[in-house]
């Protein structure tokens, strides 16, 4: 199998791991939310790079559609939410090429160096498009009094930082344990290609 065509569908599979993932309950109250999903995207962008993830990601938005798992308020916050926001997970992929060369020369301090930056870059890129849709359009339904600008950044921002937290501690444990799933075996597409 040509090797661009393998990226592809294993892209088009952890897209599909990632929504299924999200459907896992994860609510930490009534508002915040941890995105397991995250998890396999940052996994995908780290060992195929920044555009591949971002298409993975893209896949992802795009999943929730047919799962009927689409909060519905008006087209824009729907794009904005599912079809914007998803794909700038795969930016944890600017730091695919430094993981890699890191674990080839087993600096393992380098190497979670750059877990800890992708899972970072690529949740908080993505939890800032949802922040956007909190504030344009979830915003008439603040709790506790507060501004829609400072409950989108609460709620969001809180459940950016489950999210990334997680992502970096099961990270670690498999660049630990398992340190290979971040190196493919073809080396396509290292880097931000």
């Amino acid at each position: 199998m040509h090797s661009n065509t393998k990226v592809w569908i294993e892209g088009t599979i952890i897209a599909a791991l990632s929504v299924m993932l999200s459907l896992i309950p994860t609510d930490a109250g009534t508002t915040f939310t941890l995105s397991l999903g995250q998890i396999p995207l940052v996994v995908y962008a780290l060992r195929r790079g920044t555009r591949p993830g971002i298409l993975a990601g893209l896949i992802w938005g795009f999943l929730h559609f047919p799962l009927g798992q689409v909060i519905y308020l008006s087209i824009p916050q729907v794009l904005i939410e599912y079809i914007l926001a998803y794909p700038f997970a795969g930016l944890a992929g600017i730091f695919a090429a430094r993981l890699q060369r890191s674990l080839k020369v087993k600096n393992h301090g380098q190497a979670r160096f750059s877990i800890i930056s992708a899972c970072l870059v690529g949740t908080f890129a993505r939890y800032f498009w949802h922040f956007v849709a909190g504030y344009i359009f979830w915003g008439q339904y603040a709790m506790w009094g507060l501004s829609p600008v400072i409950y989108s950044l609460v709620i969001n921002g809180v459940s950016a930082l489950l999210t990334s937290l997680a992502a970096i501690v099961i990270l670690l444990i498999l660049e630990r344990v398992f340190p290979s799933v971040f190196i493919p075996k073809d080396q396509l597409s290292i880097g931000g290609s």
